[in-house]
């Protein structure tokens, strides 16, 4: 049975749906894609301290693994599997894996001891590198878990870039979905050599 209330929210419920689509894929429109350049930002590593992403680059590819915070789960099981199945093969090559998140280095510490990861695990609490790439959006609240000033979280991604500075390959996830498949970032940081 209709009624007049359903009646009135169809169409408005069809217009909030259209607009949705609008801004899905506005957000897409914008994100990282392949032929982007890699900005120069120092990233704040949670061991070491100020890295710079142009001198990384120098010495090889750069997989940069974008992360929401150290207890988020889905990101604790992909930095974990990342460490398991793609560091080892990734130490055959001259690529960095480099995981960037804007909680602050402090915390981000947490997550490289408890899963030993043996890769760069990096802040960015000013959002430059996460901006530059237009993969944040604002999470209200999100400031108290990341130690930072601003409620923006990276969407789930991963990105390579070649020693150039180029971005080769960029998997954005902004549906939440699960990051790539490690044997698909080691096909594209080998067909880099």
């Amino acid at each position: 049975m209709t009624t007049a209330a359903h009646k009135a929210t169809g169409p408005v419920s069809r217009r909030l749906a259209a607009h949705r689509e609008l801004d899905r894929d506005d957000i897409w429109d914008r994100l990282v894609k392949p032929g982007a350049r890699l900005p120069s930002v120092p990233l704040l590593e949670a061991d070491l301290g100020p890295i710079h992403l142009d001198r990384l680059r120098a010495t090889g590819p750069i997989v940069l693994v974008f992360f929401r915070y150290a207890a988020d789960e889905a990101s604790n099981a992909a930095l974990a599997d990342y460490e398991h199945r793609l560091m080892p093969a990734l130490a055959e090559t001259d690529a960095h894996l480099v995981a960037v998140s804007p909680q602050i280095p402090d915390r981000l510490a947490e997550i490289k001891r408890r899963h030993d990861l043996s890769y760069f695990v990096a802040a960015d609490p000013r959002n430059l590198l996460i901006d530059a790439f237009n993969l944040g959006f604002r999470e209200p609240g999100a400031d108290r878990i990341l130690g930072a000033k601003r409620s923006v979280l990276p969407f789930p991604a991963v990105v390579v870039a070649d020693r150039a500075g180029v971005v080769r390959y960029a998997e954005v996830r902004p549906d939440g979905a699960f990051y790539p498949e490690p044997s698909e970032i080691l096909s594209v940081v080998r067909s880099l050599a």
